[in-house]
């Protein structure tokens, strides 16, 4: 380039910098090492600090919310203004904020950003599946490209936003994107690779965007309603050609034209169809097909959430398949695991993350099939990543592990940005294995993580919203729910089914030394039922209907 040193020139200039200043490049370098190890440092304190007030209190949740909704896009749904991130956090936030409170407000804001998702631009409306983000407020014109934990992230809060408000738009949207996902994202062996790409023939959106005479070519008498419900114009809503939107709901736009809402739906599907099958004769994005443990186990989690609110096999089943891929592909014999596979080679040393998501999934998976296993090999990996990656001087855990040698700093990250903290889920995950395993030092230790990073959550729920569903949970306390019996199993899904943030859930058919909660239970009749609060449990009842009452 004009005016700019050759890469040898400056390798000269190095050398010869560093023979006549060398002692100041080292302190220059000195000072670099020091701010690589502070730079992570926000809102952390050594453990040992004076007292701080307490967090925990529903003061603190009140203005964790308050702070939210002051964000809040009460339009357009969201948080903030353009380029707009899903925020999946603050809206889970907001979702449980409402179960625990009954704020109306907190929900609303919570759907509206959810459904203004759905309608826009950033869903693909024809084949499912969301894109990173919006670069406008509307959700109209998003950046193209579909990542996998932005699908898993919002799979899960639809699954909570389904479980409260039984609004079939959001099992719609599950089962669209778990399509979506299956279809494009899915690799044989049973992992998911990690990206498609915005661009295809190098313009971004060209996949996906649509000329009205196309359509009109494509759909014949029934293209006007179909472009009417998507705002397909002549000249285009982005850039001179058409980004599928729907500005009216479903019902209103078929009360507008006259038309039944099931015959509204049969055009659209069948409209959507021949649109698919057409779109599949482009050149399609670029597929990212490197499987990442982390991403994998966000799935993971996303599809036991789905499973439980809605029941659907396939998702359990998919979860279970991707599970055992992880364990065939990703675990080394001493407990340790890999970060990404491709090319039936698994490398690099996992991180935090990869190990926090997979705990995360292990928990959901117990829950959804009543395995003990899944705990087994949770408390397994926590005791793993409890020995490799803390940070002695405090509570929390570094991004590498300890014999991992080509980085210059070990690194803790705490925020949660468009993938949860490893620090928050870990957190997250000590306090739940606590109350399983009983391990007061996992919960004193998840309780530290959280007083210590303190009121900054309170400040700036937008930068730690899954630290702010914790302080949540352990402001409110945890119930605990047990099911004992021969047919245990079985009343499983009449359970998941209902919204219940703040439970510890395990079935079992027989005894286990290991787990607490199923001491001095009845296994040898069918199920029976108890609700528990810090290994203190009512009544236990035997009747689900009871049951489902109590727990509701």
């Amino acid at each position: 380039a004009y005016n700019r040193m050759s890469w040898k020139e400056t390798l000269y200039t190095i050398h010869q910098s560093y023979q006549e200043k060398k002692h100041e490049i080292e302190a220059q370098a000195e000072t670099l090492m020091d701010h690589l190890v502070n730079s992570n440092s926000f809102g952390i304190s050594k453990t040992n600090d004076a007292e701080k007030p307490s967090i925990f209190t529903q003061e603190s949740l009140d203005l964790i919310a308050e702070n939210i909704l002051k964000q809040a896009d009460t339009n357009w749904g969201g948080f903030g203004n353009a380029p707009k991130f899903p925020q999946t956090f603050s809206i889970q936030y907001l979702l449980r904020y409402y179960h625990f409170t009954n704020n109306e407000t907190a929900l609303q804001q919570a759907l509206l950003s959810l459904d203004k998702m759905i309608y826009g631009g950033i869903y693909d409306q024809l084949g499912g599946g969301f894109a990173r983000y919006s670069t406008d407020n509307k959700w109209l014109a998003p950046h193209f490209e579909k990542m996998l934990y932005d699908n898993a992230l919002l799979l899960g809060v639809l699954a909570e936003a389904y479980q409260i408000t039984h609004n079939k738009l959001y099992a719609e949207t599950i089962a669209q994107t778990v399509g979506f996902i299956e279809r494009e994202m899915f690799s044989q062996e049973g992992g998911f690779y990690s990206a498609l790409d915005a661009d295809s023939e190098g313009v971004e959106g060209k996949f996906y965007v649509w000329a009205k005479v196309e359509i009109d070519e494509l759909l014949g008498n029934d293209s006007q309603l179909f472009s009417d419900y998507y705002d397909v114009t002549e000249h285009g809503n982005w850039e001179h050609t058409n980004i599928l939107w729907v500005k009216e709901s479903l019902p209103d736009f078929a009360e507008r034209k006259a038309i039944e809402v099931n015959d509204l739906n049969a055009i659209l599907e069948r409209c959507n169809n021949i649109l698919m099958a057409h779109r599949n004769t482009r050149i399609r994005p670029q597929l990212d097909d490197k499987i990442l443990l982390g991403w994998n186990a966000l799935l993971i989690t996303a599809l036991c959430k789905t499973y439980a609110a809605t029941g659907i096999e396939t998702y359990k089943n998919l979860a279970i398949k991707n599970a055992f891929f992880i364990e065939d592909k990703f675990a080394n014999a001493d407990g340790s695991y890999h970060h990404t596979y491709k090319n039936n080679q698994s490398k690099i040393s996992a991180f935090l993350d990869d190990y926090a998501y997979l705990i995360q999934a292990y928990i959901q998976l117990q829950e959804i099939t009543g395995d003990s296993n899944y705990f087994i090999q949770a408390k397994k990996i926590t005791e793993f990543v409890i020995e490799n990656f803390s940070e002695i001087s405090t509570s929390y855990f570094y991004f590498t592990n300890q014999h991992q040698t080509d980085v210059i700093v070990r690194k803790k990250e705490v925020y949660d940005g468009a993938v949860p903290s490893g620090n928050a889920v870990m957190a997250s995950n000590l306090h739940y294995l606590a109350v399983v395993f009983d391990n007061k030092n996992w919960l004193q230790r998840s309780l530290n993580m959280v007083e210590t990073l303190g009121m900054a959550i309170v400040r700036y729920p937008t930068s730690f919203g899954v630290w702010a569903s914790l302080v949540q949970l352990q402001t409110v306390g945890m119930k605990e729910i047990v099911v004992t019996g021969t047919d245990a199993i079985i009343f499983l899904p009449l359970i998941l089914i209902h919204f219940l943030p703040n439970k510890v859930l395990q079935a079992a058919n027989n005894n286990h030394v290991d787990f607490v909660l199923l001491h001095q239970k009845d296994f040898n009749r069918k199920a029976t039922f108890y609700l528990c609060e810090n290994y203190n449990c009512k009544q236990p009842l035997n009747d689900i209907g009871s049951f489902l009452e109590l727990i509701k």
